[in-house]
């Protein structure tokens, strides 16, 4: 059968997001540098968008996602995979797809330390070079694609990366004050489904986020008791902060986590 889907991306969330298609009936052609690790029953393709344009001529997708991931985090790389890499796929396309969205981050917000809730209406403030060239690839994929989606996601949790857990296991949580946001990976997975399926014809752009901003300290606690790893510095919610984003524009169109804040996400993950 030809693909009605394509994935421009196929690491731990593109990989995600394509099997919950696949599990829909659609059929998922993904695009990754090595395609022998794209998951069956997700057909792979062996494409290096950094270095060159994807012969996509033989497939017309119904949707499309966007979501690459770029190494070192440098805004060269960002460059190079987020904005060049991602408009060399979207040209390659023979005709536009009927829905379409770009994981972005929600790092294009900066570190601001304003009292409320930050949402979609809230200006982009980037604070470094990835930054910036996350905000020139979602400008150049809505020049592309003007009824696509873009959705922000937080930090995203229970995938591969063990990188908060090794801090908490070897005492090196140094900041407990500030606020973080976090989604984990199967909800954000799940939110970009339900933008590619929703009956209403999605906005251009969602917050991708849990229901609950929390200190460094409070998530540090929480972990430190599930892995039985030293205390951390308490947090103090006087002395917090950094940004606090709110998910309530993607909640109105009937998403929701299934882990709604980081006890639930954690508790999951660590206990499976």
């Amino acid at each position: 059968m030809t693909p009605d889907v394509l994935l421009v991306g196929a690491g731990d969330l593109g990989a995600a997001v394509g099997l919950r298609l696949a599990d829909l009936g659609h059929e998922v052609l993904a695009l990754r540098r090595n395609a022998s690790l794209v998951p069956p029953p997700l057909r792979g393709r062996s494409v290096d968008l950094t270095s060159g344009s994807p012969d996509l001529s033989d497939v017309r997708p119904r949707l499309v996602v966007v979501a690459l991931t770029a190494r070192p985090r440098t805004e060269e790389a960002y460059r190079a995979t987020y904005v060049d890499g991602m408009a060399r796929a979207l040209d390659a396309l023979p005709e536009p797809p009927e829905r379409a969205v770009l994981v972005s981050s929600t790092a294009v917000h900066g570190g601001s330390d304003l009292p409320e809730l930050q949402d979609e209406t809230s200006p982009v403030a980037p604070s470094d070079g990835p930054g910036r060239q996350l905000v020139a690839a979602e400008e150049a994929f809505h020049e592309r694609l003007p009824r696509g989606t873009v959705l922000r996601l937080s930090g995203l949790y229970g995938g591969s990366s063990t990188r908060l857990l090794d801090m908490v296991r070897e005492g090196r949580v140094t900041d407990p004050h500030r606020w973080t946001n976090r989604i984990h990976r199967e909800d954000a997975a799940a939110a970009v489904v339900h933008l590619l399926t929703m009956a209403a014809d999605p906005e251009p752009l969602y917050l991708g986020t849990d229901d609950v901003p929390a200190q460094m300290g409070d998530v540090a606690a929480h972990l430190a008791r599930l892995l039985d790893a030293p205390e951390p510095p308490t947090a103090d919610p006087a002395q917090g902060h950094g940004k606090r984003l709110s998910n309530a524009r993607l909640r109105s169109t009937g998403w929701a986590p299934s882990r709604p804040s980081y006890r639930e996400g954690y508790t999951s993950s660590l206990v499976e």
